[in-house]
């Protein structure tokens, strides 16, 4: 008798735990919603169970039965941006979160560039900290983990800014969206910070588009296991960015390439990356990045700008992306620069530009866009080439090669926005490049004093 009265007792507390609705951490108290689109919440209960939701802005009841996983999902509409609001999910037991703001949603990733706050020591960090305190600007970091298989959830939950916290989180991240309220007003900003300092891109993608790809795969297997980070592709997807795809957002911004130096197909390996995130996410959301630091790399004089060039090159190669140039604002003895707040600032400038349409300024550095050759003279042109200038009035960083692809210093100035280049060394020029060393910082600018990116012409 006393054994059947245990069976039937602990029967109905694993049901009630069974039934007890819940949801991922990345949907909880004080988040931020994508405003004016459909944004999907999904969690679980019980097989069969029905669940109600209802959001406090419009008072409207969504209604959904759980599927025989015991898995459920809605789809809801949000409204302008505000707040702060509440939501209400009833099964057998109700789960309301609180002080949610509806505004614009950002995925900050990386490796330690990225990750890097005012506690590491930034320029003007401490003062900046001070003032942080914008409860219209939220967080949520992903905490460091891998896995073999895709998880369905992870640690973290959702705080306001303020000088406490902000002092531990992306500060790219905090002076990007301190920049966008600045144009978008009272529009609130979160930011889903998941990043991990000395990781290869790889981790950071399905490890299957990395197995289902020869060249992916073989440079994969280059990749040496480190003490500081994991090194497998697919171990940080599967635990840092996998439980959150779907939520909706605006666009992703990405610091990362360090720990990928010596790769030949860098821009190959990103492409599939933004790719299989865009596929999750089933949106071609805006993918915004920073080209790497010049920096003193081994032994190699050009490992360094390889990478750089093939992060230059992935614009052509996929849409709705943008670069930002930084080597005018680094330090090239130092892999972690201490200005992000002008990262930050020039990320949130381009999308204010071509996201928001807000900004209608220059916010690119002049690109390398083709060469023309008459006799022993190249032609340069560039994309946002306005007002094009040398910082030190002539420049050492151009240099041709003929066919034998033998590079010599040349003589450049320039005219009409393009740059003329010549070498009494190569008499029948076929190639340019620029600024083609691992710690040369551009000296060429355009009108928006921002800096050219490197290039070899292809």
């Amino acid at each position: 008798m006393k054994n059947n009265i245990f069976k039937f007792v602990f029967s109905l507390i694993s049901g009630t735990m069974m039934a007890n609705v819940s949801l991922p951490n990345i949907f909880g108290d004080n988040m931020v919603l994508q405003r004016n689109s459909e944004v999907k919440i999904w969690g679980w209960g019980n097989p069969k169970e029905e669940i109600k939701l209802v959001s406090s802005w419009n008072n409207q009841e969504y209604k959904v039965t759980t599927n025989n996983q015991a898995q459920w999902e809605f789809k809801i509409k949000t409204p302008e941006a505000g707040g702060p609001y509440s939501i209400s999910i009833k099964g057998y037991n109700e789960v309301v979160l609180k002080n949610i703001l509806i505004g614009e949603v950002w995925v900050c990733s990386g490796q330690s560039n990225m990750e890097m706050s005012v506690s590491w020591g930034i320029d003007n960090g401490e003062e900046e900290a001070k003032n942080a305190a914008n409860p219209n600007i939220r967080f949520f970091t992903v905490p460091k983990l891998t896995a073999t298989t895709p998880q369905n959830n992870l640690l973290g939950n959702w705080t306001e800014s303020t000088p406490e916290t902000m002092k531990y989180f992306s500060a790219v991240g905090y002076f990007f969206a301190k920049r966008l309220r600045e144009d978008l007003k009272n529009v609130p900003i979160g930011l889903i910070s998941s990043n991990w300092g000395g990781t290869p891109a790889e981790i950071w993608m399905p490890e299957e588009v990395v197995q289902n790809d020869t060249v992916l795969l073989e440079n994969a297997k280059k990749l040496n296991e480190q003490e500081y980070g994991p090194r497998q592709p697919g171990r940080a997807y599967n635990a840092m960015i996998y439980p959150f795809v779907g939520f909706k957002i605006a666009g992703t911004l990405w610091y990362q390439g360090e720990s990928n130096v010596g790769s030949e197909v860098y821009d190959k390996t990103l492409s599939a990356l933004i790719t299989s995130w865009r596929e999750g996410w089933q949106d071609e959301f805006p993918f915004y990045y920073v080209q790497i630091a010049p920096f003193k790399t081994g032994s190699n004089n050009f490992s360094n700008v390889t990478l750089r060039n093939s992060q230059r090159k992935l614009l052509k190669e996929i849409n709705n992306t943008g670069m930002v140039v930084i080597s005018d604002v680094s330090d090239t003895i130092d892999i972690h620069p201490k200005d992000k707040k002008s990262v930050g600032i020039r990320l949130a400038n381009l999308a204010l530009a071509n996201t928001y349409r807000t900004n209608s300024n220059l916010v690119n550095g002049p690109l390398f866009k083709d060469i023309k050759i008459d006799k022993n003279k190249v032609t340069v042109s560039f994309d946002y080439a306005d007002g094009l200038y040398f910082k030190n009035k002539v420049t050492k960083q151009f240099e041709v090669a003929g066919t034998d692809g033998t590079f010599y210093p040349a003589e450049a100035s320039i005219k009409n926005n393009q740059v003329i280049v010549t070498s009494k060394k190569v008499p029948n020029p076929a190639k340019v490049r620029f600024a083609w060393g691992n710690t040369i910082q551009s000296d060429l600018f355009n009108k928006a004093n921002l800096p050219a990116s490197c290039f070899i012409s292809e």
